[in-house]
């Protein structure tokens, strides 16, 4: 897939219609409704504000949950409008529908630095199926699309990618920015490249080790994961996660790297614990040799000794997934160790989004990192190589 995408300052935007997806899925609170985090709107803020700035009109649009059959009042975007109309210090228009009467009016009204925000988009049964009319109907509305919801692009949906089939298509500043990073650690490594994956299952990462076997220097694995690779060699795993079925591709791995001269690390020692809760009882065991009854639930001090000197001489760094229990204090010591040592790098720090990106972000070190992704799923995808339909549909540079 080509990175190398245009931009919203490679288009002219003055006195257009932009229809501009964005990612606004902000987490609620169940009772209330209130937004519990506006982290989401305020990363478009950036995009938006060029907008304005350069005199287009603004039609924002974005997904919230998964209505199940078409409009829910509950997951109406009209908190978010009200939200953005705050951070921007401006009236933000808000429309009762996706492409109805409403819209339609509203976006043929809208002057130049102004912006409106559609409903919904999947109160439209066929935003999910990508559907020709909608996405055509939708970019009437608009004169250029530009994307900018990175957490949204590994889906081909009417908005995020089926309007590009009748507007000019362009990143917005976010996206633009994890493609240089992201692209930029797969495509063109700093070397040494270090991959350091955790978190449950193997099977969910098949794709990514697969891939990243091709590209990186040295693979460390952690979290869940690491108990499969174990069982895999023979090792003990009491009652830890396992994933029996992926028994066999877990020793394929760890032959390819050999055959590949790619360094595979896994856990020399593991903190377990006799039942998964924040006050079970632990120990510190060799790797492969947990005890009946018990289980892992972190990686053991010997390893984070070498998994934090495997990072600090390398070029570039990318992380997806914790080491362990991250949300239980007693077994989120390999995380926390992790995360410090990527902020004494001086490595290019890609952290791939879900719950790395909330590790690093809950232990301060957010601000010492290169790039914290904003799409857990498209990061994922990201590194396995696939092609992103969000992103391909966009303008070559």
């Amino acid at each position: 897939m080509n990175y190398n995408k245009k931009t919203v300052k490679d288009v002219e935007v003055s006195g257009k219609k932009v229809l501009l997806r964005c990612d606004f899925n902000v987490p609620q609170d169940k009772e209330t409704g209130a937004i519990t985090s506006d982290k989401r709107i305020v990363a478009a803020l950036p995009t938006i504000q060029y907008l304005l700035e350069q005199g287009a009109a603004v039609i924002a649009c974005s997904h919230l949950g998964k209505p199940k059959n078409g409009p829910d009042p509950k997951l109406s975007l009209a908190p978010v409008a009200k939200r953005l109309g705050e951070l921007l210090e401006k009236d933000v228009i808000m429309a009762s529908d996706v492409v109805g009467e409403d819209a339609k009016a509203k976006a043929a009204a809208l002057k130049s630095g102004e912006i409106m925000l559609l409903e919904n988009t999947r109160f439209e049964k066929g935003e999910t199926k990508n559907d020709p009319e909608l996405a055509k109907t939708m970019a009437s509305l608009a004169d250029i699309y530009v994307s900018d919801a990175f957490g949204a692009v590994h889906r081909a949906h009417a908005s995020t990618a089926g309007v590009a089939d009748y507007l000019p298509a362009v990143s917005g500043f976010l996206i633009q920015k994890e493609l240089d990073f992201l692209g930029g650690a797969i495509a063109n490594p700093k070397r040494p490249l270090v991959a350091i994956l955790g978190g449950a299952k193997v099977s969910s990462k098949i794709g990514v080790i697969n891939n990243l076997l091709e590209i990186a220097d040295t693979i460390i694995i952690g979290g869940g994961m690491s108990y499969t690779f174990s069982a895999a060699q023979g090792g003990k795993v009491g009652d830890s996660l396992l994933e029996a079925d992926w028994l066999d591709y877990s020793k394929e791995m760890i032959a390819k790297a050999a055959e590949k001269g790619v360094k595979f690390l896994l856990p020399v020692d593991t903190v377990c614990g006799d039942g998964f809760a924040p006050n079970a009882k632990s120990q510190v065991v060799k790797a492969g040799e947990i005890p009946d009854g018990w289980q892992g639930l972190d990686i053991g001090p010997e390893t984070v000794k070498l998994y934090c000197a495997a990072v600090a001489d390398a070029g570039t760094v990318i992380w997806n997934g914790p080491m362990g229990v991250f949300e239980f204090s007693a077994f989120a010591k390999g995380t926390e160790a992790m995360a410090e040592a990527l902020s004494n790098t001086s490595a290019i720090t890609v952290i791939g989004g879900g719950d790395s990106a909330a590790a690093v972000e809950q232990l301060g070190y957010a601000g010492k990192m290169s790039h914290i992704s904003t799409g857990g799923g498209a990061s994922l995808e990201f590194l396995e190589g696939k092609e992103l339909p969000g992103v391909a549909c966009l303008l070559d540079a």
